[in-house]
């Protein structure tokens, strides 16, 4: 359990934080039985409310701010807030789909500090510090080389209305692992084709991860991605290069 109270800070100290509430989430998903549906509030499961609050109460804690999925925004006038997603493709959990994560991004006044992804089934580990560079499994990471929309493997998330251009496409579920990917050069892109589906939670954790490895990041229409307000939404895009982050939000705004 995390008692000491950081102030707003290096980025190695938060990140040590991080990684103790993601190794407890972890630990309190093992004694998850029940995925199914919390009964609480729709598109919520048992295990998203058991893993955000071990997360928000040692957060909290820890001095920290936290803006939650499930919980909402407390203490937001702290130095540091960690944007906080529980289970980051619950819906795939809940159906035995191999493909989610817990996903933690602290961001102080100069934006996202620390950021720890964690592959919940392959029990990958994406750490991020700022100006400190990205690794998966304390490896250093870096995105494909790939330009050309045509020669790239893009995730997706919602339905495409159309073929994009992409050589090929995956739709997998959880966009916190699909931004990883994209880091680490599984994936060349990531296009979310839904109106702003998003949460912060669902992507900043994955930004600095991207950041840190040298892909790139971007919003559909223009606006901030780091944003710290409950009812935000945005249209995340990635790619491995400046060249096909252009060439994937020219094809999205043409429908």
């Amino acid at each position: 359990m995390v008692t000491s109270r950081l102030p707003a800070s290096r980025p190695d100290e938060v990140l040590d934080v991080l990684d103790s509430v993601a190794r407890l989430v972890v630990d309190e998903l093992g004694q998850v039985t029940d995925w199914g549906p919390s009964g609480a509030k729709a598109g919520q499961y048992r295990s998203d409310v058991a893993a955000d609050a071990v997360a928000v109460d040692t957060l909290l804690a820890a001095g920290l701010g936290v803006l939650s999925e499930e919980t909402g925004l407390h203490h937001s006038e702290r130095d540091v807030v960690v944007v906080v997603d529980p289970l980051d493709g619950s819906t795939n959990a809940s159906h035995g789909l191999p493909w989610y994560a817990t996903s933690l991004c602290a961001v102080d006044g100069d934006g996202p500090l620390a950021a720890v992804v964690v592959d919940l089934v392959g029990d990958r580990w994406y750490r991020a510090g700022r100006g400190g560079g990205a690794t998966r499994d304390d490896r250093p990471i870096s995105p494909s080389s790939v330009v050309d929309l045509g020669e790239a493997m893009v995730g997706v998330s919602g339905l495409p209305p159309r073929h994009l251009g992409w050589r090929q496409f995956r739709a997998l579920g959880a966009s916190a692992l699909d931004l990883c990917a994209v880091a680490d050069g599984t994936l060349d892109g990531f296009v979310d084709c839904s109106p702003d589906a998003h949460g912060p939670w669902d992507y900043l954790g994955a930004l600095l991860v991207c950041q840190e490895a040298g892909a790139v990041m971007t919003e559909a229409h223009g606006r901030d991605l780091v944003v710290l307000h409950h009812d935000a939404r945005r249209t995340p895009v990635a790619g491995a290069t400046p060249s096909l982050v252009d060439a994937l939000v020219a094809a999205r705004s043409t429908w």
